[in-house]
């Protein structure tokens, strides 16, 4: 395990999230309807209030921009931005215990409106990523034609494709050219 299994749900929860985005690669916005945001919390296993509403959907779609952000930021950018997250949700870092996750930490209460939930553990999960000095294993997809955001958990730092494909589309694509060339 390279962070804390808190830091990981959340860094993979926050790409997956910027992934729904349809500038991200894939042409299709999977984040459209309050059922869509339903189902995208429930696979990401968000515990917490929820209101189901628009206006809670609106404001989860529009985190997607800035977390995508945060991926083409190096330190010296990144951590003042992390920073001005943490500060304006009134970050308070507490350990807890629920669901059986085991211990780990929470900034913001479980009642705090959804999208700041969302942004303040993405924030504490690129916190431990800098902290680490692990800011190579966020990346872009290595595919022509996508641009999803990558969180590399290989043990050699070795993963370059977005979970959309893109790698076995590649390798494809590579298999073919090898079967042209002469």
């Amino acid at each position: 395990m390279t962070f804390a299994h808190d830091t990981e749900l959340a860094l993979a929860a926050a790409a997956a999230l910027v992934n729904t985005d349809p500038g991200a690669g894939s042409g299709e916005d999977t984040l459209r309807t309050r059922e869509d945001l339903v189902r995208f919390l429930d696979e990401q296993g968000w515990f917490g209030g929820r209101t189901g509403g628009q206006a809670e959907l609106d404001a989860v779609r529009d985190l997607r921009p800035p977390l995508r952000r945060l991926w083409g930021l190096d330190e010296a950018a990144l951590v003042p931005v992390l920073n001005e997250i943490l500060s304006q949700a009134q970050a308070l870092p507490q350990l807890v215990d629920h669901d059986g996750l085991g211990w780990h930490i929470h900034a913001v209460p479980q009642d705090a409106p959804l999208a700041t939930r969302m942004l303040v553990e993405a924030a504490m999960a690129f916190i431990d990523v800098v902290r680490s000095g692990e800011l190579d294993r966020l990346k872009i997809c290595s595919a022509e034609d996508c641009d999803d955001v990558v969180v590399d958990l290989s043990r050699n730092r070795s993963r370059r494709f977005c979970e959309s494909g893109c790698g076995n589309r590649e390798n494809v694509r590579a298999y073919r050219d090898r079967q042209k060339s002469p």
